[in-house]
């Protein structure tokens, strides 16, 4: 996953955009970029590894440096970006967020129509970034590029390209990922995080619509290619991606977690002594959980962050795992002789969540309910890189299943029914695998009405398998 800022501005933007950027450091734990433009200078960039420091220790020292009125920064889990690209077009910086399913096949395209060439990554991957400027080069002008990329990518692109007339935003062709804008006097920003901007005193002007490509410059925003009717917003943002003081399509993330909690505790019949969250995207479920059902919420572990920001995650799971349970500090008298209900945005592996319950076990936990904010993920996502997983078999619900079934292909419909004899089983065997004193998912009906908006304008694939 990727976090964007772009700021169009009369005068100098680096301010902003250092601080623009620096909030979506939730979106991205491995690299972080700035690309600058002014008339005097030209482009001006620099990309910095975040892995062990956060955003604003890397790039105090570009923050004073670099100077210009336009610039974009992103905040990358996986390739360095934005990238400086020279082509028929001119230059310009690029930014992406998204995912390429058929990256071989669009390179050995490119490859079979001209001569271009690519940087590897280490581990020898293409940068997806630059992927995406090769594409877009390949037609007359960056409007019809931009369109063209669209067009022969499956899964989803949004770009910010950043251009000496200003910042082309264009949002991925379904409206998989939101695309905000802000204005203030002399300036316009854009932002995949809504809140991002609120601090640098900018007002909301408009979402992008699906597919929708505009110009942002310091004078306004102008729309060049109309949105699309169709959307499929992914729902995990609400559930655990986004910020809590973000809003998607006019919905609020905070408040589509208490709302989701508050379903959850509907439809449930355990008596625990307390509700707790996993810190920090389960609180607001655990909140909204206990304003609904008259259950006490409690803090039995508290997340310790002072020098260990998000962005201080390796890359091998193991490891990540390690980190996870390390950061969670046991409150050992909100955790004796309780009995605990625990709601965490999901489970993905279940590595951690098993961890967190044994631990509460052994700091003196009676029982242990454990309600996921979402339904089973039973498969990985086509859209996002939410995760670098090499296989859906990763998942936990996948690896009981093949316990279940003895195969990994298989028609998972039952599975993602929560009133089948199929889902039953799933659930308990992940149940008694964890050590869950029981185990209720939220269902996919009552999750669509915790966000608010019409399922058709909803991607829930991972939980479905329905594009």
């Amino acid at each position: 996953m990727s976090g964007y800022f772009g700021v169009a501005s009369k005068n100098d933007c680096m301010f902003d955009l250092f601080f623009g950027t620096d909030y979506h450091s939730h979106l991205g734990t491995r690299r972080a970029g700035l690309a600058v433009y002014s008339r005097e200078e030209g482009f001006n960039r620099a990309i910095h590894n975040i892995e062990n420091a956060p955003f604003r220790t890397k790039f105090d020292k570009d923050f004073s440096e670099m100077h210009g009125n336009l610039g974009i920064g992103c905040i990358s889990d996986y390739e360095p970006q934005p990238l400086i690209v020279r082509s028929h077009h001119g230059t310009y910086a690029i930014s992406t967020v998204g995912k390429i399913n058929n990256l071989d096949e669009i390179v050995k395209q490119i490859f079979t129509t001209g001569h271009a060439h690519f940087l590897e990554m280490s581990g020898g991957d293409i940068n997806a970034t630059e992927l995406v400027a090769a594409i877009i080069n390949q037609k007359d002008n960056l409007i019809e590029g931009i369109q063209y990329a669209q067009e022969i990518i499956d899964g989803s692109m949004t770009m910010l390209l950043l251009t000496p007339k200003g910042i082309l935003a264009a949002r991925d062709k379904m409206g998989r990922t939101p695309v905000s804008v802000g204005k203030k006097d002399g300036s316009y920003c854009v932002s995949f995080e809504s809140f991002a901007y609120l601090n640098l005193e900018y007002t909301h002007e408009k979402d992008l619509g699906p597919g929708e490509i505009a110009m942002i410059t310091p004078e306004g925003v102008v729309t060049l290619v109309q949105p699309g009717k169709d959307m499929k917003i992914c729902t995990f943002l609400w559930v655990y991606y986004g910020y809590p003081s973000s809003s998607y399509e006019g919905v609020s993330v905070e408040q589509m977690r208490y709302t989701c909690g508050a379903l959850l505790a509907k439809r449930d019949d355990a008596r625990p002594d307390t509700v707790a969250g996993v810190p920090d995207s389960g609180i607001a479920h655990a909140v909204g959980y206990s304003n609904a059902s008259g259950i006490p919420f409690s803090r039995p572990f508290i997340k310790y962050t002072p020098t260990w920001p998000r962005s201080f995650m390796p890359t091998v799971q193991s490891r990540r795992d390690l980190i996870a349970k390390m950061k969670l500090i046991p409150v050992h008298e909100l955790i004796e002789n309780k009995s605990l209900l625990l709601i965490d945005d999901s489970i993905v592996r279940g590595t951690q969540l098993g961890e967190t319950t044994q631990f509460l076990y052994n700091s003196g936990a009676k029982e242990v309910h454990v309600r996921p904010a979402c339904p089973p993920l039973l498969y990985g996502c086509k859209y996002l890189n939410f995760s670098r997983s090499t296989s859906e078999m990763d998942l936990i619900t996948r690896r009981v299943i093949k316990e279940m079934t003895g195969s990994e292909d298989i028609d998972l419909t039952p599975y993602a029914d929560p009133e089948s004899s199929e889902y039953k089983e799933m659930l308990e065997r992940i149940r008694q695998k964890l050590h869950f004193t029981s185990l209720r998912y939220h269902r996919l009906d009552d999750l669509i009405e915790s966000v608010g908006i019409d399922r058709c304008k909803l991607c829930t694939y991972c939980w479905d398998g329905k594009e």
